[in-house]
Order: structure tokens, then C-alpha cells, then sequence
């Protein structure tokens, strides 16, 4: 994308001005005073908020799926609603943070789809948390079947990795490229539920809620002023006013459309994923009538597995028959897990992990805990996926 004649001076010249301008302040004969006023005087008549309007449109995108052009058709694929081509991620060319932005926009939007497909297809209920919840504080939430706390017999529970992926998901960048069988739990739950299982979908990452700072809050020093050169303070502080403005103009040469500042309030019990696993284990599955847990945990999911065993050994031991890892990142050094709790995992656990070997073929392991076995695929992201093909393995190593 081609600059402005102004924006050129912008993105060139403007810090050697800054520079020069400096420079010139540590001076102070009456000519160099002079050179700074006209350098001061050249920069305000700059309007920088609209150089930067040229090089990026605004990061104000649709807030649902039609808005974007886009709907998911009957094969569970994101396709564009008249060309039906697949999603696009250089929409504008060359503007690569606002194709970014946009992009986590729609995933937003994918995220609440799947909720509701969660409630609509699956017939899953949504259960707030902290369960003692007050009206005003943040909350979380996970989904389960309504026969969770009824089902005598058997009970799936899912937890997905870290990062952007909340409940019903394992990877929304393979929802929105390729389909909802290949990025989404929905078709666990599906075959769970058909075959008679009860289901706890958990939330691991929906830890905080953010909130818009309040003017003064904004205005606060960073915990690391404290280890600022007093000579540099000293400046600031001579000039408060001066040195805002400064600042403000800088933030916007570096990020013209910077997003509010806010705060991350987080979620009683819930502020991490392993608390929230602790949390719905105590509050829900043990409390659960079913005999058999069976977990399938993915990368980071894996880890919050091995933490909740550690926490609550003895009863974990006691109610799950069997866990399905794919490429869980635990490790049982890190995690001073137990010689009783590796040898469970040894008897009880299956890793799945990425691999070019047929599937199923072992896969040797530096850790002395669960077996590792070939997922028989080598995508990055997608490493689930292969639980869907054959569905439901888990079943079958339990028996």
C-alpha cells in the first residue's frame, strides 16, 4: 500500500525531528530555542489522526456471522454467503494488524456459535459459576447434559487447550478454516450422549471479565515507575502537562487506533484454568452419581488434568476409569506428580500426539508416566481431529 505525500513525512521524518528537537532542548542558546519553536510549530500543523486514517480503516467490524458475509452450511464449513468461497484472511492487503483484528472479531462470533449449538443441537444446559454467584460479580460458566447429576452409569468429561478456544471448541482457527466436526467437541458430545453418556463440557479459559479503566486509574504510575532515573522524573515532573502530550502523540504514531484501556477482573474460584477444573470437579463430578469418568483433555487441557489428580488424588483414583490425552503438554517432573499418581496415569492415561506414524503405533517418551501413541497426523493445530474419525476411542481403551 502506497504512503501519503504526508504520511511519508510521518513514518521518515518525524523521528528525526523528535531527535533533533531533543537535541537542541539540551542546548538552550536563543538560536537553538528559535529551531525548536519551529520544529514545534511544523508538527502542529500535522493532523496525524487523519495520516493515519489513510493507512488503516477503523477496527470497527459486524458483531454476527451475516454482518461478516459468512454462514456455516450444511457440511459444518464457514463459507461466504454469495461467492461461497472460504474465509479470507488478507481482506485488505498490506494492512496486516487490521486483517488480524478482524479476524479475532469473527472468532468472537464463531466463539458464541458454538454456544448456542452447544444448547440447541447437543441439548446442553449452560450452568453458571461460581454456583453461589452474587448478580454483580463476574461469572463463568460451563455446560453439562441434563442427566449429569442423574446418570448412574457413565459420564464424558472435555477440556480444551489454552488461548482463544472456549467450551465446545478445540481449535477455532480449524472451525473457520475447514469445519465444525474438525474444530469443534460436537461431535464428542453427539456420540457421548447416543451412547448414553453423561456430558461436563468445562470453560477453562473464561477466567476474567474486562472492564474500561476509569480515567484515574489510567492516570496511575506503572508498579515500575519506582525504577525510573530520577533526573528523568525530575523532568516529567516539571512538565506534566508537556510530557502527556508527548506521550499521547506517540501512542498514536505507534498504534493510531489503540483499544480502551482496561482492567481484567477475574472469576472467584475461576481464575485460572486449573482452579476452574478444581472448582467443577468438586462442585459437580464428584458430586456426580456416575461410576465411570472418562476425561478427554487436549495440550494444555492435559496439564489441568494432571494438576486436578494432584489436588484430589485419592478421589480422581477413585472415579475415573480413563483418560484420552491428545498432545497434552503436562509433565510430571514439573508438576512433583507422586510415584502413585504416575503409575495410575501409566495404567489408566493414553497420550495421543502428533506423528507421521500409522495410528495408534507407540511413540517413545522421556516421561515415565502414560503411554504416547501416533495420531497418524502432523497438523499443527488440527491434532484432535483424528478422535473423530474413529470417535470415541476412549471407549474402547476403558473397557
Amino acid at each position: 500500500m502506497k504512503l501519503e505525500p504526508q504520511c511519508f513525512i510521518i513514518c521518515k521524518v518525524l523521528p528525526v525531528v523528535w531527535l533533533n528537537m531533543a537535541q537542541i532542548q539540551q542546548g538552550g542558546a536563543p538560536e537553538e530555542k528559535e529551531k525548536t519553536t519551529a520544529l514545534k510549530d511544523l508538527l502542529s500543523r500535522i493532523d496525524l489522526d487523519e495520516l493515519m486514517k489513510k493507512d488503516e480503516p477503523p477496527l470497527d467490524f459486524p458483531d454476527t456471522l451475516e454482518g461478516f458475509n459468512y454462514a456455516f452450511n450444511e457440511l459444518g464449513q464457514l463459507r461466504h454467503i454469495q461467492t461461497g468461497d472460504p474465509f479470507v484472511f488478507n481482506y485488505r492487503e498490506d494492512l496486516h494488524r487490521w486483517n488480524q483484528k478482524r479476524y479475532e472479531a469473527l472468532g468472537e462470533i464463531i466463539t458464541k456459535h458454538v454456544y448456542e449449538l452447544l444448547e440447541k443441537e447437543c441439548n446442553l444446559e449452560k450452568v453458571y459459576l461460581p454456583v453461589d454467584a452474587t448478580d454483580n460479580e463476574p461469572k463463568s460458566f460451563i455446560f453439562m447434559s441434563k442427566d449429569a447429576m442423574k446418570n448412574p452409569d457413565k459420564m464424558l468429561v472435555l477440556i480444551h487447550g489454552s488461548g482463544v478456544v472456549r467450551a465446545g471448541q478445540w481449535a477455532r482457527r480449524l472451525i473457520i478454516n475447514e469445519d465444525l466436526n474438525s474444530g469443534s467437541q460436537i461431535p464428542y458430545i453427539k456420540r457421548a450422549m447416543k451412547e448414553g453418556y453423561a456430558v461436563i463440557v468445562l470453560n477453562p479459559n473464561e477466567n476474567y471479565i474486562e472492564v474500561e479503566k476509569s480515567k484515574v486509574q489510567a492516570e496511575q504510575p506503572s508498579p515500575d515507575s519506582s525504577d525510573e532515573p530520577a533526573e528523568k522524573r525530575e523532568r516529567r515532573e516539571r512538565n506534566p502537562k508537556e510530557t502527556k502530550k508527548r506521550r499521547d502523540f506517540y501512542e498514536k504514531y505507534r498504534n493510531p487506533q489503540k483499544e480502551k484501556d482496561t482492567l481484567q477482573v477475574y472469576i472467584r474460584d475461576n481464575g485460572s484454568p486449573e482452579e476452574h477444573a478444581l472448582y467443577v470437579w468438586d462442585n459437580f463430578i464428584s458430586k456426580a452419581p456416575a461410576e465411570n469418568v472418562l476425561f478427554v483433555a487436549h495440550s494444555y487441557g492435559g496439564l489441568t488434568f494432571v494438576e486436578l489428580m494432584i489436588q484430589r488424588e485419592a478421589d480422581v483414583k477413585n472415579k475415573v476409569t480413563a483418560v484420552a490425552l491428545t498432545d497434552s503438554v503436562h509433565n510430571v517432573w514439573h508438576q512433583d506428580a507422586n510415584k502413585t499418581l504416575r503409575e495410575w496415569m501409566r495404567e489408566n492415561c493414553c497420550n495421543w500426539v502428533s506423528s507421521s506414524e500409522p495410528l495408534d503405533t507407540a511413540v517413545e517418551s522421556t516421561l515415565p508416566d502414560c503411554p504416547r501413541v501416533s495420531a497418524a497426523t502432523n497438523i499443527a493445530v488440527g491434532r484432535v481431529r483424528f478422535l473423530s474419525d474413529f470417535s470415541m476411542r476412549i471407549t474402547a481403551f476403558s473397557v
